[in-house]
């Protein structure tokens, strides 16, 4: 990082930042279809709003919305038959610091956690712990626990793994992309996941906006990400492993164990997606 980007940073540390952030999916379907809609940001962050992201349907139907076993906000709805159009349209204030680092934060042991992380510390539809195990085992026992062996975990995955959106797959397990070394930012959360875990680490699945706030040009297509948090000295932690990298405006829609917990939209019949587009842009 520069001197120019040093500077930069205390600027958005001081002045904060307000960000643009939205979606809008328009799917086809051929008769009405039942949805279920994870768009929102997350409740946690829900007082950092400055206008809501409501979601609003096109043509206008009704919503019901509840909660699910992890707290995460979600939509029900029936989408009629024809195009139908989903989106969400917020601003957000933002703290306009990267993404915060604790090296000093040091890993539980299993027998002091507390009973809710325990949860995330097995195997999931994604994470196949049990596949991983003895490999994780062997590459990270020498590590210095905490911080520092997460962040090791990370740098393994980032160097290990390509980014390629041409090689996305919906059934991808974590072994699977180990064994690859291809995927997309589901596939590198998983992995990182899934080897935090066999090393008695609690990790779960995040998935939200990731703004190119502070990136060089030219910026790739507007989309979510997905990253992971582990349970260190007593709080959730933020990683990304895809990048391995610090970013500006990180905002979390949902958490879950793998993401199979946080589909953003799950449709339940035939359908075509038509559009996809995601923004988060920061503003004056």
């Amino acid at each position: 990082m520069s001197l120019d980007d040093d500077a930069d940073i205390s600027l958005r540390r001081a002045d904060g930042m307000r960000v643009s952030i939205g979606c809008r999916l328009r799917y086809s379907f051929p008769q009405p279809t039942p949805l279920i809609a994870m768009l929102n940001v997350h409740y946690s962050r829900f007082g950092d709003l400055e206008r809501a992201d409501y979601l609003v349907t096109s043509p206008s139907v009704p919503l019901k919305s509840y909660r699910d076993s992890f707290g995460n906000w979600c939509t029900r709805l029936m989408a009629p038959a024809g195009d139908f159009t989903l989106s969400t349209d917020g601003i957000f204030r933002d703290t306009g610091r990267p993404d915060p680092v604790f090296p000093n934060a040091q890993q539980h042991a299993v027998q002091d956690l507390p009973f809710e992380t325990l949860i995330f510390l097995q195997g999931s539809r994604y994470c196949d712990t049990d596949l991983l195990s003895e490999e994780a085992w062997r590459r990270f026992e020498d590590t210095d626990p905490g911080w520092s062996r997460v962040q090791a975990i990370c740098l393994f995955v980032h160097g290990h793994v390509s980014f390629d959106y041409m090689q996305a797959r919906a059934t991808r397990t974590a072994s699977q992309t180990l064994d690859e070394r291809q995927g997309v930012c589901r596939d590198f959360a998983h992995l990182a996941i899934a080897l935090c875990r066999c090393m008695n680490i609690p990790a779960r699945y995040c998935t939200g906006y990731l703004s190119d706030i502070g990136e060089p040009l030219p910026h790739p297509p507007g989309d979510f990400a997905a990253w992971m948090e582990v349970f260190l000295d007593g709080e959730w932690r933020m990683f990304y492993p895809r990048n391995n990298t610090r970013r500006f405006a990180r905002i979390l829609i949902a958490r879950g164990r793998d993401a199979a917990d946080v589909p953003l939209t799950q449709t339940f019949g035939e359908n075509t997606l038509t559009e996809f587009k995601v923004w988060t842009e920061e503003l004056a």
